[in-house]
């Protein structure tokens, strides 16, 4: 994303549940492009500030949305499964099956993309399913998002200690520093 003068700067590793707040922000950011293109460009190939914008959010998704879900898969959840009860191991069974479903939408967005950006066009069929699959990503985060940031980062941040909340970071530093994408998911 491009620097914005007097904008809040993102949370650093130290700020691990900081980290994966900033990033929603940015899921947000991308979603809300991949819905407006497919309405905005309807019947019509993309153009260039288009075209750059897609590539851009399915970039963020292919790496960072994957790198989003190991982050909280790997590090925070299993974390917090053992510590807060058994509805809390429900909630992030609930969490984990969104980030499959957001995975297999992520798939059928960018096949659906790469067509247009190839092939100059969509069929009806084709634009209806783009439609679709954006609207719900778009809905599926929505929900995603407020359960993560109402109710699981504040119970990490009382329940998790300062230790394990510095090892969550070096976690984050290590995953950004091996540069792999984690296969856990598409999204």
């Amino acid at each position: 994303m491009a620097i914005q003068i007097g904008a809040k700067r993102d949370s650093g590793f130290e700020d691990p549940i900081g980290m994966l707040t900033d990033c929603h922000r940015r899921i947000e950011h991308f979603v809300d492009i991949l819905c407006m293109v497919v309405e905005r460009a309807q019947h019509r190939a993309l153009n260039d500030e288009e075209a750059r914008a897609i590539e851009v959010a399915l970039e963020y998704f292919r790496v960072g949305g994957a790198r989003h879900n190991a982050d909280e898969e790997e590090s925070l959840f299993p974390r917090l499964g053992g510590r807060t009860g058994e509805e809390s191991i429900v909630e992030l069974d609930g969490l984990k099956q969104d980030h499959q479903t957001a995975g297999s939408l992520h798939t059928a967005v960018e096949n659906l993309y790469r067509k247009w950006l190839t092939d100059q066009t969509l069929d009806v069929a084709d634009w209806q399913a783009l439609s679709v699959a954006t609207k719900k990503l778009k809905a599926l985060y929505a929900v995603h998002i407020q359960v993560e940031e109402q109710v699981v980062f504040p119970r990490a941040s009382k329940t998790l200690d300062d230790e394990t909340i510095q090892l969550i970071g070096q976690e984050f530093r290590n995953r950004r520093a091996q540069g792999a994408v984690p296969n856990s998911t598409d999204q």
